[in-house]
């Protein structure tokens, strides 16, 4: 028996922003020293269309795996099983400017990190090279324009 006809989309990109919005919370997948695949949620502290910018600890493994392999994948789910798929690179945000922004929109960060300057910090702006979309039900990717 064939699954539920899924929704038509006739604007792809309109349609994974909206999911990100809903999902607010994406997995991050990159890859150990030893090749082993990694996968964990991460809360991203600003979105500016596809680009995505992360918040972590330098401690984290996920600093070491990004800068021995800097290639990563998002993957934003929403509650009606429509997902986003953002395979990029994670840069560690330089700019004084975008930091002061998120800092001062963000008081998680200022609670538990004090200052801007914490050595522990590390912001990463995830620069995507694909993005993909899919309806629940589609099992088909729209390749969505960045």
């Amino acid at each position: 028996m064939p699954g539920p006809a899924p929704e038509p989309i006739s604007d792809p990109r309109a349609a994974a922003l909206e999911t990100m919005k809903r999902a607010k919370f994406p997995m991050l997948a990159t890859v150990d020293p030893e090749g082993q695949p990694r996968l964990r949620p991460v809360s991203p502290v600003r979105t500016e269309d596809f680009i995505v910018f992360v918040a972590n600890l330098r401690r984290y493994g996920k600093t070491h795996e990004l800068a021995a392999n800097p290639r990563c994948e998002l993957c934003y789910l929403d509650d009606a099983h429509d997902q986003v798929r953002i395979t990029g690179t994670a840069y560690i945000l330089t700019d004084r400017a975008v930091l002061d922004t998120i800092w001062e929109s963000n008081p998680l960060l200022r609670r538990y990190l004090g200052t801007p300057e914490n050595p522990d910090l590390i912001i990463y702006r995830i620069q995507p090279n694909r993005v993909r979309f899919m309806r629940e039900w589609a099992l088909d990717y729209y390749e969505v324009a960045i």
